[in-house]
């Protein structure tokens, strides 16, 4: 359902009439609600909480579809709802195939709990910025290059996506904040070896986020400049997120 929802907006991306919306609507919500039963289906076990990393990153990945999807509907994603639907593909075909498993017991530990909740809102968030970040520079290219007119009917307003993009990193800025503060608090072992490179490396994300939104409230950033940053703040802030678990649960686990 998700292939399908990507094909239906991809086959008429270049059309003068635009994607068909509402048929790309109607499997996305269906894509959504198969992913949510597969996700309460792996995720909540009786006892414990299977936290894998592959079921993390489905996880994320429906947030961050359910997100695009009801985006779509005040602010034209086309360039963007198809990478987003087949990443959620490619992580449930990951779940398949490589199936992982890290038992938590989340309902002992409340304040894990919020971390985590925290944690992930955070990441979902500024990966979302990511992706608006992609599509800023590509709608800026075609303008440039005066190539708007080939994807007319999809390209959103330029400054309003700027917009958004600066609210997402923001929110996803003040969540990673909030998120490196609760780990810090609740829990004893952010700076222990086997902890540590996390966050380290989450730190220096929210270095350069924070750096960004000064530079852009501040001294007007804009461009090439935060379209860079972005990118490089959520490459790190991936590696912190899974780097380390996908050496230990996937590659190691699986040979």
């Amino acid at each position: 359902m998700y292939l399908a929802a990507a094909g239906a907006i991809s086959a008429r991306l270049f059309h003068h009439q635009g994607p068909q919306h509402k048929l790309a609507a109607l499997f996305a919500v269906i894509a959504l609600v198969a992913h949510l039963y597969l996700l309460t289906t792996t995720i909540f076990l009786q006892p414990g909480q299977d936290m894998s990393m592959t079921n993390v990153a489905s996880l994320i990945a429906w947030l961050i579809s359910v997100s695009m999807t009801l985006a779509s509907f005040s602010l034209s994603s086309a360039l963007l709802l198809p990478m987003v639907y087949g990443f959620s593909a490619l992580v449930i075909v990951l779940q398949w195939t490589l199936p992982a498993h890290h038992i938590m017991y989340l309902q002992m530990k409340p304040a894990l709990i919020s971390h985590i909740t925290i944690a992930l809102m955070a990441y979902g968030c500024l990966m979302i910025a990511f992706l608006y970040a992609l599509q800023l520079s590509y709608i800026n290219y075609r303008l440039k290059h005066r190539q708007a007119s080939l994807l007319h009917s999809s390209l959103p307003p330029l400054m309003r996506v700027e917009a958004v993009l600066f609210k997402l990193l923001l929110i996803g800025t003040i969540l990673l904040t909030l998120s490196l503060l609760s780990g810090f608090f609740f829990l004893d072992n952010m700076l222990a070896k086997s902890q540590a490179h996390k966050t380290v490396l989450s730190c220096m994300a929210w270095l350069i986020y924070v750096a960004v939104l000064i530079g852009h409230y501040r001294y007007g950033w804009r461009g090439k400049r935060v379209v860079a940053s972005t990118i490089v703040g959520a490459i790190l802030l991936t590696l912190a997120y899974f780097g380390s678990r996908f050496v230990k649960e996937v590659i190691l686990g699986r040979f």
